[in-house]
């Protein structure tokens, strides 16, 4: 099933396609990984090419993703970044200091060097809901926060064009 894009980022992509970096967590990797099909999923069926040998990188987990963020986007070589992670809460207040810290970290990520950092990181309260939003059908946050990602870009190119 295509999703649906919006006629800006049509027009984008008709004329180039983003180079797309993708930091996937290696905590919960069953999780991650099904966030991570559904990225490429979507990456492939809006024509957009992906490699995991140059485009995929690993974090520890998700408190250490923003610094990989920034440093991707900082690059130069990526017009946006998909973070992808899952924290699940346990019995101790760790979840919310590693949600909040990775949280901030990637909006800063994005505000500071004006790439596009997405947000593909479940913050949830048991692993059945996990689950459930990394599974391959549209619900798939994976999908959501690389969508999310290139209509950024696809906007920022729109704005560019105006100055």
């Amino acid at each position: 099933m295509k999703t649906r894009i919006p006629e800006t980022l049509e027009k984008a992509l008709s004329k180039k396609k983003p180079r797309v970096a993708v930091v996937r967590s290696r905590f919960n990797e069953e999780v991650t990984g099904g966030l991570l099909a559904g990225a490429k999923g979507y990456l492939a069926e809006n024509g957009i090419p992906f490699s995991d040998e140059a485009q995929l990188f690993f974090a520890p987990g998700a408190y250490e993703m923003p610094l990989l963020a920034k440093a991707l986007a900082r690059s130069g070589k990526f017009d946006v970044v998909a973070c992808l992670g899952c924290v699940i809460k346990g019995d101790t207040a760790h979840f919310e200091f590693i949600s909040l810290g990775a949280t901030i970290g990637l909006v800063q990520a994005s505000l500071e060097t004006g790439v596009p950092v997405t947000f593909g990181v479940l913050t949830t309260y048991d692993s059945e809901q996990a689950r459930r939003r990394s599974a391959p059908d549209t619900h798939n946050k994976g999908i959501e926060a690389t969508a999310a990602g290139v209509e950024a870009w696809a906007e920022l190119l729109r704005i560019q064009s105006l100055v």
